[in-house]
């Protein structure tokens, strides 16, 4: 028998912690729950677990430096949990290497296809890196998949797993165009449950990454209406969002 995959859900709301982990356990996995930072950086090295939610407010811990800090040593996916809806927490949490964003209150059939969502396109990831080349190059911009390195004109450039993830698949797949719900189902697995905006806030700060000039982008570009395609031919004109 296939052994259950693991989500750890790092939640203090004792109800809340326990409403998911019932509901989430009915579909099949096997959940573990944490209360404070303390027991979730124990759990992570005991449990190895597949999925991690994560509660922003903490009693012990900032839920956003311990996803810095999960992201450092593990390419887990990391839900964020808050109940802050602001853009400002969005940009932090994605910022710090979570690949997804909840605001409470939420719904827990839509936070369980999005476990699945992940699981799913992480499978698809590791099956397709074979197929893919593993260095891509456009001047002095390089993509590394094995390393999930990025480097410009030698310099290596920061990038969370999602990051890279987002560029690696526009890169490799240049010139073509795709909606922001196509790389939310494609990067995400559920384009349909998404916030696109999420898209609009890692395209940023990729931009602000690779980009001699963010505002004129060489590499990334909007194409209006429609979406964004990689390219590496440079043009000017407007700004671009």
């Amino acid at each position: 028998m296939e052994a259950k995959r693991r989500v750890l859900v790092v939640e203090d709301e004792a109800d809340m912690a326990r409403i998911m982990q019932d509901y989430i356990r009915v579909h099949g996995y096997e959940v573990h729950v944490a209360g404070d930072g303390k027991t979730a950086v124990h759990l992570i090295d005991a449990v190895e677990p597949d999925f991690i939610i994560l509660d922003i407010m903490l009693p012990d811990a900032d839920g956003i430096e311990l996803c810095r800090q999960i992201r450092e040593k593990l390419d887990t996916p990391i839900l964020i949990l808050s109940a802050r809806g602001s853009d400002t927490d969005k940009v932090l949490g994605l910022g710090f290497g979570a690949d997804d964003y909840m605001t409470k209150p939420f719904s827990l059939s839509e936070l369980v296809a999005r476990i699945s969502a992940h699981l799913r396109r992480n499978e698809r990831l590791i099956h397709a890196a074979a197929r893919q080349e593993d260095v891509l190059s456009f001047g002095d911009l390089v993509i590394d998949k094995k390393g999930y390195r990025v480097a410009i004109a030698d310099r290596e450039v920061p990038f969370s797993a999602k990051e890279f993830e987002l560029l690696f698949f526009l890169a490799s797949h240049k010139n073509q165009v795709f909606s922001k719900s196509r790389l939310l189902d494609e990067l995400w697995g559920y384009g349909a449950y998404g916030d696109e905006n999420t898209i609009t806030v890692y395209v940023r700060r990729i931009r602000e990454k690779i980009e001699a000039d963010p505002a004129h982008p060489v590499y990334i570009k909007t194409v209006w209406g429609v979406g964004y395609k990689f390219s590496d031919e440079q043009v000017t004109g407007a700004s671009e969002a």
